[in-house]
């Protein structure tokens, strides 16, 4: 939860340059797949509610997809503060009658990993407890509670924690300054300075040295919305990072963080990657080519994928969005870690960063699919002809002929010369798998 985003202009084609956090047993090897419950309920969560979303992952056949995580996010505890005896958070008994631990032990019943939320500060961002300075309590608590994946805010950070230099931070619809960059920018970091060193970068290792020291493997998501260069430390830190302020359920938010995120490939891959935030396809008056484009740019851009709409009342159309196989297997692809790149940014020329107009032309490939996943957006207000050139992809540039599939349909387009050419309908994105003929 966050009003800004950051983003510097040196992002542009970089390399990381930290060691990932390598997790037991594969956990966070690959984006995260699951459900969380703030996008829908805010603060108006329970037990039950966490349990129908639970059980209908399950029902949907979302679990059989992969989608295994059920978090319970902001004001699960008792507002009011802390156990005065043993300095713990307290679950709120009006909302979860038999503690977090009781509804864990109901997911993981049905196969399924349970997360939660708190944030690096005194508060988070609905003015409950939060676990800066008590990192090592509450990391034992989520452990013993069984707590398998911890998303970790940014809000109530006292004065004496704030850092000492500022990094650049835009909001995901900011169309004022030149190419992604803040030429204005005030207390700005001396060149060479090393942002893993900054309290931002403290606060957040804090809580994952905490983690380590207990005797469960729980994935550490930060939603740190991209300050103090996370980029440059988050890797090391936990298995995903937020690039951006809070999403929303309306197209300008989308294709904002969208072309952020286009600048920030290069640090996705195994163990580690950028978050765009969580999905908003079910919610809001998305257009169903808006909820199409959203998943599949977020799939594509191997980001976590944590379902933020009501379960039990998705409509099929919705549903089989979020179970697209070929958008899932090349999500999570056991081979290929890395995501898949733009090629070439369509309406503007390569490597603009506009707001309104992400980079509309992507690939990259798949071990899991055998070829090679196109995506090709539509960020116009109106209905238009897209056209993969294979000569122009990079995967695929030494071909002629390849077999194409829509991956929305499934449907085997046959063995196609040179090019392919879609009309997309408005903020929509045509998916293809190309492969060998």
């Amino acid at each position: 939860m966050a009003p800004h985003f950051s983003l510097g202009a040196a992002v542009l084609a970089l390399l990381p340059a930290v060691d990932a956090l390598v997790l037991p047993n594969g956990v966070g090897r690959v984006p995260a797949l699951g459900w969380s419950s703030w996008n829908d309920f805010g603060c108006d969560i329970n037990s039950d509610k966490i349990m129908t979303a639970a059980k209908q992952m399950v029902d949907l056949g979302l679990k059989d997809r992969g989608y295994e995580y059920v978090n319970i996010d902001d004001c699960w505890s008792v507002k009011s503060g802390r156990n005065t005896t043993t300095n713990r958070m307290m679950p709120d008994p009006s909302k979860f009658p038999d503690g977090i631990s009781g509804v864990a032990s109901q997911i993981h019943d049905l196969g399924l990993k349970i997360g939660l939320y708190s944030s690096a500060g005194e508060t988070t961002c609905a003015g409950y407890p939060a676990s800066l300075g008590y990192e090592e309590i509450d990391a034992q608590s989520f452990a013993e509670w069984g707590v398998d994946y911890l998303k970790y805010d940014n809000c109530g950070v006292p004065k004496n924690w704030t850092d000492q230099y500022t990094y650049c931070v835009l909001g995901p619809k900011d169309t004022n300054n030149p190419n992604g960059t803040c030429p204005d920018l005030e207390n700005r970091a001396p060149e060479g300075y090393d942002w893993s060193t900054s309290n931002t970068a403290e606060r957040y290792r804090r809580m994952r040295e905490a983690l380590e020291d207990t005797d469960r493997t729980v994935l550490y998501s930060l939603c740190e919305w991209g300050h103090a260069n996370v980029n440059a430390w988050g890797n090391e830190t936990g298995s995903s990072w937020r690039m951006s302020g809070d999403i929303t359920p309306n197209w300008a938010m989308i294709a904002g963080i969208a072309n952020m995120n286009s600048f920030l490939m290069n640090y996705a891959g195994f163990w580690g990657r950028p978050d765009p935030d969580m999905l908003e396809v079910g919610n809001g008056d998305l257009t169903m080519g808006e909820n199409r484009a959203h998943f599949a740019l977020w799939a594509v851009m191997k980001g976590p994928l944590i379902i933020g709409t009501a379960l039990d009342k998705l409509d099929n159309e919705k549903l089989a969005i979020l179970k697209n196989k070929y958008l899932l297997a090349f999500s999570q692809d056991p081979e290929i870690g890395r995501p898949a790149y733009p090629y070439k940014w369509g309406y503007n020329p390569d490597w603009t960063y506009d707001a309104l107009h992400p980079a509309e032309y992507w690939s990259g490939p798949s071990s899991t699919l055998g070829g090679t996943m196109v995506v090709m957006l539509n960020t116009e207000d109106s209905a238009a002809n897209r056209t993969a050139v294979w000569s122009e992809i990079p995967e695929l540039k030494n071909g002629k002929r390849f077999q194409v599939v829509d991956a929305w349909t499934g449907k085997d387009l046959g063995c196609v010369k040179d090019q392919h050419r879609v009309e997309v309908e408005s903020h929509d994105a045509a998916v293809l798998l190309v492969r060998g003929c």
